[in-house]
């Protein structure tokens, strides 16, 4: 069994340790854990490894997050991989900071990487794991907060639950989605 794991962000370091950039640094925590490195391919930054019999595949896109589906759909045509058998890994403004919840499938919620992911996949049937960053922004500051760093207190947090999100992935990717959400959804 193959899977496809992608992590949305912006390449770039001016990007690295924003709220955006959520779905790039779960992947870079998994890839340590796996002991496992990124290199630079065609529209991603990909790393692959091997999990309890499963191929797991993840992906950084390097089109920025506005043009994310360009490299899921490629990859997803290039592994031969079902829609059922991608996870999106993205930051979400609707949860508190540090909630994590996992969906087979949703809509985009104003999210541009989600939108594209949607118009060049074909629809919104597609798993996702929402990370939650928080809405603490002003009237018209939403663009800033998101790519904005994280807070001290934050950062502090931050590590483990990154821990919980590549726990949550790894259980997608064996378990399945409903048993997963069922275990780990908050």
């Amino acid at each position: 069994m193959k899977y496809l794991v992608i992590g949305l962000g912006n390449i770039g370091p001016e990007y690295e340790l924003t709220r955006h950039n959520i779905g790039f640094l779960v992947l870079d925590k998994i890839a340590d854990q796996q002991k496992v490195d990124f290199s630079l391919e065609r529209h991603a930054y990909k790393s692959e490894f091997k999990y309890k019999g499963r191929s797991i595949h993840l992906i950084k896109p390097t089109t920025y997050m506005n043009l994310s589906g360009k490299a899921v759909a490629y990859w997803m045509q290039e592994l031969k991989i079902p829609k059922e058998n991608i996870l999106v890994v993205v930051d979400d403004l609707a949860l508190p900071f540090g909630t994590l919840r996992m969906r087979p499938k949703g809509s985009a919620a104003g999210h541009n990487g989600l939108k594209n992911i949607e118009q060049l996949c074909g629809g919104q049937e597609y798993p996702r794991l929402r990370f939650g960053i928080g809405n603490e922004f002003g009237k018209g500051q939403q663009v800033d907060f998101v790519l904005s760093r994280f807070s001290s207190e934050e950062f502090k947090e931050l590590p483990m639950v990154m821990d919980r999100a590549g726990e949550m992935i790894l259980s997608f990717c064996t378990a399945g989605i409903a048993q997963t959400m069922t275990q780990y959804n908050q």
